[in-house]
């Protein structure tokens, strides 16, 4: 297990897990009721859980793939932090990690 971190877009809100070592951050936010939403359900077939890992674990994560990267690209409010919560798995080594949730998140699931 390891402690992790999410905080609302505004920072107001700051909600500490415990997180089972594999679980990725998004099976986290949604086992535990957090407004990360995962269109795809994970499959890396959209954008809509994506986090904003704080910098001082960003060197602890393994690099994004390049279908991660194409997905952040269409990420709303993309940052040199931005990851794809369904592919980042909890380890040991990410302990009192801090993920923030954008402001938005653009489905483009959504049919018009």
């Amino acid at each position: 297990m390891a402690k992790v971190t999410f905080i609302s877009a505004d920072g107001a809100t700051r909600t500490e897990l415990e997180a089972p070592v594999e679980t990725t951050i998004l099976e986290l936010a949604h086992k535990n009721n957090i407004d990360l939403e995962g269109a795809c359900e994970g499959a890396l077939a959209c954008s809509t859980c994506h986090v904003i890992i704080h910098s001082d674990y960003l060197d602890r994560l393994p690099e994004p793939s390049e279908e991660e990267e194409d997905m952040l690209d269409l990420a709303f409010g993309l940052t040199l932090n931005s990851r794809l919560g369904c592919q980042i798995e909890i380890t040991d080594e990410l302990e009192g990690m801090e993920i923030t949730l954008p402001a938005a998140t653009r489905n483009m699931m959504v049919g018009s």
